[in-house]
């Protein structure tokens, strides 16, 4: 079914992606990739090409905000609803590989060209906003210093195990499954280790307070 021709560029960019996911398999993330993805969708090539007008990190932020419509589709609220904070980000997680697989030859080539220097804070970036939608629709709300740790550990988490799904050739991606398994428990045990650090003063942590005391110790 040819995409609908009243679609915004933005909208087009992000409703395009996966086809032009599926053409950087053979042609990477180029100019080709989006003329192939653009005549596969009955869209103008020319249109196309405005959506993308930002070459591949462009075409590879529509994927990931592709991904995170997949994501969401798959997950309601209702179905998060039911599970424990670990089982949500394991199944978030899933959902987003689940929406990349057969398609991981196009994975290890945004890859490499999130790895390019010249696109260094982007990348970091899109790895925090893909860690953040996570949280946000596992119901975390912290405001405080917990907000960027927890973002920060699962962009980790998360960028690493993309690198161990794209060369996972196991039955069902167990290989992949499994490394996601210890990485959350690892982060489970901090998080457990923290609590106790904090003590009762953990609601009321100030990082500002923190970084002011190690500065100015009390005498």
């Amino acid at each position: 079914m040819a995409l609908s021709a009243d679609l915004t560029l933005d909208e087009l960019r992000v409703a395009l992606a996966p086809a032009v996911a599926d053409a950087a398999v053979f042609d990477g993330w180029s100019d080709a990739a989006v003329r192939s993805a653009a005549e596969a969708e009955g869209v103008d090539p020319d249109v196309a090409a405005l959506a993308y007008n930002g070459g591949a990190m462009e075409m590879i932020d529509g994927w990931i905000e592709a991904v995170d419509a997949a994501m969401v589709q798959a997950l309601p609220p209702e179905r998060l609803a039911a599970m424990k904070v670990r089982e949500k980000i394991a199944a978030l997680v899933l959902a987003r590989l689940d929406a990349m697989a057969g398609r991981e030859e196009a994975l290890r080539r945004a890859l490499a060209v999130l790895a390019m220097p010249q696109n260094a804070g982007r990348a970091l970036r899109l790895g925090w906003r893909s860690a953040d939608r996570m949280w946000r629709l596992a119901g975390d709300t912290a405001t405080d210093y917990n907000h960027y740790t927890k973002r920060a550990l699962l962009a980790g988490i998360y960028g690493a195990t993309l690198t161990v799904f794209v060369g996972d050739d196991s039955d069902g991606k167990a290989e992949t499954r499994a490394f996601l398994d210890r990485r959350i428990e690892g982060v489970m045990r901090f998080e457990k280790a923290k609590a106790q650090l904090l003590g009762g003063e953990r609601e009321h942590f100030s990082m500002a307070r923190f970084l002011g005391r190690l500065r100015y110790p009390a005498r």
